[in-house]
Order: structure tokens, then C-alpha cells, then sequence
């Protein structure tokens, strides 16, 4: 865990005081408590929140970072037991709906209707849509959102003689894997998540699930998770990175592949959009190497996930107001400005608001990837993402609570395929039980 203190003009390292509390600080505009993921945008974010949020609100930032896994942890935990030690958090558009029907979040409407400048219409609607309860309110605000697509070396391909098709299909990208893999020595053909995690390696290999034909639970309920079709797109996901994928394949998550793409060790990455800001960024090794294209298909049009790293309100907040401003500003046009001007306009947290795609600046420098993202995120369908009706929404996970604790264990016998520990078969034969438990509470209904 890494906690860490903004205050004034100083990064201080040092443990989260607990939340709730209203106190005075030096500019007396109180404090915030703050449990946020560990991305890149976050970490972006901590630097400039002391000089700029803090300076013009008084408003004192107490941010508490972890990686995803744990931090999603965390947040269930304190929320859901309405704690208070934390006032804003990073929540997803899967927890948001769940957690708002929970009564754990704070709705936001009220606050939108009266801050003007915000300008929630300019928030793409995908997004704005994803982060409603039932009710039809609103409970979070994004601070980027994403999609998935194909990342590829282009100059490398040139140098093969290989062509990425402009729509590819899974088939095509394992032929291209092979080859780089089989010509170039000193790169891999592919790099994909296999770090146990519903929001690690089953992230991904849900979408080609998906597009495979398969899907975790029929419109009836019926679990499918070993299905002829989710065995097939298992398979073929395992036996891609064990071949031509990265070494430690079981251990690599979103943020081993990134370093991989990075440091020019893999050819082609399939993940979240979100990867190319890293690697156009100025100091990026890669910039301007890489190519990007939408997610790979096999049976559906399109297969691109839909995912926003958003701010939630705990209910148990006594600082709403304070904690609204901070997520105006964290959330809005503003925000995006300083960060393209002060770290580069690839690094702006994007993927949440029309007018970003309009800017020069961010069109100048995110040319490679802006347009391929805008469109995977417009085409993401998160109530018919493959061939079958869903019971519940969503593209790369399923909108029900159990799943944070089903794909979890899921992801644990897939991790365990990937390190040639047993069968595909084996592994989804084990999980087809699990989801079946998870399936009779909804039949039964």
C-alpha cells in the first residue's frame, strides 16, 4: 500500500487520516480522504492536486493509492460497511450500479444541476449512461474511460513484410503472432493479461469469449462458462500467450504488458485504450512505433470492451460538498487542459468527453489512437456485447455482485491453465460449478 498525503506545495509520504472529518486545514476549505487505483492518470493527478486544487479551494487532498486488486478490496469493504474513512473513491461502471443500489453512494444530480461550468452533456454518453443506478440517478463521474483495441508495432511489421488488417480477426492476430515470434528473436509475438483477477485476465478474455459465441450465463440463467464456445475461446486465449506471448504470462497483468510494449519486447498488445496515452507519451521509447486498431472478432462485428475509472461519494461522507468540488475539477475540461499543457496532451485522462476529441492539441498528439478509441467506445454495446441475450449488462464482466468473487476464482483456474498447471478443460469443467452456484440464486428468483 502506498498512502500518500497532498498538502500545500510537498508530497509527503505517510498514512490516510480517516475520513469524515470536517476540520480546517491551512487554506481552511476542510479535507478530503481519497482512495483511488494506481494507474498512471491517478499518479498523474497527485502531482498537480496540491499546486492546483488545493491552492484555489483550500481544500486539502489526502490520497491513499493501491494497486487495482487490492484497492477494489478496500473499497468494497469500507463502503459497504459505511465506514466513512474515505470520502471519494475510484469506482468502476460495474460497482457503480450495484453499490447505488447498495445505498452506499451519495447521488450526484443535485450537484451536476447546480454546477453549470461542469457541463455534463459534454461527458460522452456511454459513459454518462454506465454510471447509473436502477433508479435512473446518477452516482459517479468519470475520470477516464476506455474501451479495448489492438496495439501493434508498426515498423516492425514493415520490417517483416506483415500487414495488420484494419478490422482483424483472432485468427489473423494469432497467424501475426507466430510470425514475428518465429522471425524476430528478440520480441514476442503478443502480449496478454494472465494475472489471476476478474478485472485482470478475465477483462480481456470475456471479450473473446464474446465474440467467440460464448457467454458466462444464458438469458434463462443456465451457466456456460464450459461450453463448447467459452471452451474454444479459452483455449485458443491460453494456447496464443503460451506459445507466442510473454514470459511469466501467469504473473503479467495490465501493467507488465504495458512495460513489455514499452520497453520493445512484444509486437502486439490487445487491452485497454487507455495503454496508448503511456506509450505516445514524450518520454515513451515506442512513441510513434505503434499502430492501433479496433478489437479483434471472430463471430460478432465488433468487441471492444467499455470500462470508466469514475469518483463515487460515499454516502457515510460528511464532506459532499468538499468532495464534489474535487471530482468537478479532477472530472472536468479544466483538468484535461492543465494536464495537456503541464504533462502532455497524450497523458490527458481521456475516453469521457466529446469536447477532448474536438482540442487540436489532443488531436495533434493523440492522432495515432484518438479516432480508433472515440469509436471503440461509441460501438460498445454493454447489453448485447456477443451472439445471445445476457441476463445482466456488461461487456468484460457480468453486473452482479457475485461476480467480483466468481470471476475472481475463475481467473485463478485460468492463471493456473496459462502456467501449464492443468487443462483448459480442467479449469473451466471446475469454474462451470462455481458459476452454477451463483446461477440457482438468480433462478430461483
Amino acid at each position: 500500500m502506498i498512502a500518500l498525503t497532498v498538502t500545500g506545495g510537498l508530497l509527503i509520504t505517510g498514512c490516510a487520516g480517516a475520513g469524515g472529518s470536517s476540520g480546517s486545514s491551512s487554506g481552511d476549505g476542510g479535507s478530503i480522504n481519497v482512495l483511488m487505483v494506481n494507474n498512471p492518470p491517478m499518479v498523474e493527478l497527485q502531482k498537480l492536486t496540491a499546486e492546483h486544487f488545493t491552492a484555489e479551494t483550500g481544500i486539502e487532498v489526502n490520497f491513499t493509492v493501491m494497486p487495482e486488486n487490492e484497492v477494489r478490496d478496500r473499497i468494497s469493504q469500507d463502503f459497504a460497511n459505511q465506514a466513512g474513512q474515505y470520502d471519494v473513491a475510484t469506482i468502476s461502471n460495474y460497482e457503480t450500479p450495484i453499490y447505488a443500489r447498495n445505498g452506499w453512494l451519495h447521488e450526484l444530480d443535485p450537484y451536476l444541476a447546480e454546477d453549470t461550468d461542469y457541463d455534463v452533456e459534454d461527458v460522452l454518453e456511454p459513459m454518462r449512461d454506465s454510471l447509473l443506478g436502477e433508479d435512473g440517478r446518477t452516482y459517479a463521474q468519470p475520470f477516464y474511460g476506455e474501451s479495448s483495441f489492438l496495439m501493434y508495432r508498426q515498423d516492425v511489421f514493415e520490417e517483416l513484410g506483415l500487414t495488420m488488417p484494419e478490422q482483424p480477426t483472432w485468427d489473423e492476430v494469432a497467424e501475426l503472432a507466430a510470425e514475428v515470434d518465429e522471425r524476430r528473436g528478440d520480441m514476442k509475438g503478443i502480449c496478454l493479461r494472465g494475472l489471476a483477477g476478474w478485472g485482470e485476465v478475465m477483462a480481456p478474455l470475456t471479450t473473446v469469449v464474446n465474440t467467440f459465441g460464448g457467454t458466462w450465463f444464458d438469458a434463462d440463467w443456465e451457466a456456460r462458462v464450459n461450453a463448447p464456445e467459452f471452451v474454444e475461446a479459452t483455449e485458443f486465449y491460453v494456447n496464443l500467450v503460451r506459445e507466442h506471448g510473454q514470459a511469466g504470462a501467469a504473473q503479467s497483468g495490465y501493467a507488465e504488458c504495458l512495460n513489455n510494449m514499452t520497453q520493445g519486447n512484444t509486437a502486439m498488445w490487445y487491452d485497454a485504450t487507455a495503454g496508448a496515452g503511456s506509450l505516445e507519451a514524450d518520454d515513451s521509447p515506442v512513441k510513434g512505433d505503434i499502430g492501433y486498431v479496433p478489437a479483434p472478432v471472430k463471430e460478432t462485428d465488433s468487441s471492444g470492451w467499455l470500462y470508466t475509472w469514475a469518483w463515487g461519494i460515499q454516502k457515510a461522507s460528511s464532506n459532499t460538498d468538499a468532495a464534489w468540488e474535487f471530482i468537478s475539477w479532477a472530472s472536468g475540461k479544466e483538468y484535461e487542459e492543465l494536464v495537456g499543457e503541464e504533462i502532455g496532451w497524450a497523458n490527458v485522462p481521456a475516453g469521457k468527453r466529446a469536447s477532448l476529441y474536438e482540442n487540436p492539441g489532443y488531436q495533434e498528439a493523440a492522432s495515432a489512437f484518438y479516432e480508433v478509441t472515440r469509436q471503440a467506445i461509441g460501438r460498445a454495446d454493454p447489453l448485447n456485447p456477443g451472439v445471445q441475450e445476457r441476463p445482466a449488462a456488461g461487456i468484460q464482466f457480468v453486473g452482479i455482485p457475485e461476480f467480483t468473487d466468481l470471476g475472481t476464482r475463475v481467473a485463478q483456474e485460468i492463471s493456473s491453465a496459462i502456467a501449464g498447471q492443468q487443462t483448459v478443460q480442467e479449469a473451466l469443467d471446475k469454474s462451470q460449478e462455481m458459476a452454477e452456484r451463483v446461477a440457482e440464486g438468480y433462478r430461483d428468483r
